[in-house]
């Protein structure tokens, strides 16, 4: 039975209609995006221009949905190379607007281009000559007309039955601060190692890992001429505690020439080969082996560890000189992506 004083029954929705409804409400979503990328023009330039510019930070600003959206983008701005930082609208006008320096610029974000306290800002920016980059609906609102530069998204009706809670309009705004993130990334030569550096914990940070981070180097690392017997390399490159099972052998020039593993040493022993200790390493060992740049990052030494089932990788700079090695116990840890994980044969290929 209804609660006393509703006007009407509400009708749950089976599943069937509830799919049909978020299919639809991400379709508006989509539909919106298109919109907002069709009408991007000169004005999206002009503000990557700006910011380009810009002696000092990113300042982004926008209260309730957009302030959050506005958090977001200042996120990826930073994991991309751009210095920015949040400021609260409310609490700018109680202080912190004493943050933002006269060399920063400020992106604003207001769908209606008349909220309150965003607005209050705009006099204070403007005596200060700090540049104002506007993201809102249209280019004639109050935000718009005081803004710098202005970065129209359109109007959009909001997705769901009811069509008021912000939907489309912030994945619009959102999706501007994406593209003015990675544009700005792009133009400034952000590289791959830099997003690295930016992101050193967890699974990401694990997967932009430079080979230099977890490679064995200095007394860890076993090198020796290739020139040289096989019985003195060993002698000579004992070491205590845990080591890797390789020894690098190198020549006069210290470019690397082979590999001489312990499956190696193991293999002549089983073929009654022990003459061999007392002759060149350069004769057993394995030339030409599998190297890796000390430029490359940790997922590339994973796939070839694991394509080529090697126990050990050695890293070589640009001259072919061994500088570490990589030792699959040191690695055995690090999460393989979903392409390593597919069979050799259905791996894409280059």
């Amino acid at each position: 039975m209804p609660a006393h004083g509703t006007s009407k029954d509400v009708i749950p929705l089976d599943a069937v209609a509830q799919l049909q409804k978020a299919r639809q409400i991400i379709r508006d979503e989509a539909e919106a995006l298109q919109k907002t990328a069709d009408r991007l023009n000169g004005t999206f330039c002009d503000a990557v221009r700006l910011i380009e510019k810009c002696c000092g930070c990113l300042i982004v600003t926008g209260v309730g949905k957009a302030g959050l959206i506005g958090q977001k983008i200042v996120a990826t701005l930073g994991s991309t190379g751009t210095r920015s930082w949040f400021l609260h609208p409310t609490e700018a006008v109680h202080g912190d607007l004493g943050c933002v320096h006269d060399d920063d610029v400020v992106l604003a974000i207001s769908n209606s281009g008349r909220s309150e306290e965003v607005l209050r800002l705009l006099p204070v920016l403007a005596d200060r000559k700090i540049p104002v980059i506007a993201v809102t609906r249209d280019s004639q609102n109050v935000l718009a007309r005081a803004a710098t530069v202005t970065i129209c998204i359109g109007r959009h009706e909001e997705a769901g039955d009811l069509g008021l809670a912000p939907t489309t309009s912030t994945a619009a705004m959102l999706a501007v601060g994406d593209a003015l993130a990675l544009i700005l990334s792009q133009a400034r030569g952000f590289t791959a190692e830099d997003f690295a550096r930016c992101h050193p914990a967890g699974s990401l940070g694990r997967q932009l890992q430079s080979v230099c981070d977890v490679m064995r180097t200095g007394d860890a690392l076993r090198v020796a001429r290739a020139d040289h017997s096989v019985r003195s390399v060993l002698v000579e490159q004992q070491r205590p505690g845990r080591r890797t099972g390789a020894i690098l052998l190198v020549d006069a020039t210290g470019r690397l020439q082979g590999i001489f593993t312990d499956s190696d040493l193991v293999r002549l022993f089983e073929q009654h080969r022990e003459s061999q200790l007392d002759r060149p390493v350069s004769e057993v060992m394995t030339r030409q082996p599998c190297t890796i740049s000390h430029r490359a990052l940790l997922p590339q030494a994973l796939e070839i560890l694991s394509a080529r089932k090697l126990s050990e990788l050695p890293v070589v700079d640009d001259g072919g000189r061994p500088v570490g090695i990589i030792d699959v116990t040191d690695v055995i840890d690090q999460p393989l992506s979903e392409e390593q994980l597919l069979p050799v044969s259905d791996r894409r290929t280059a």
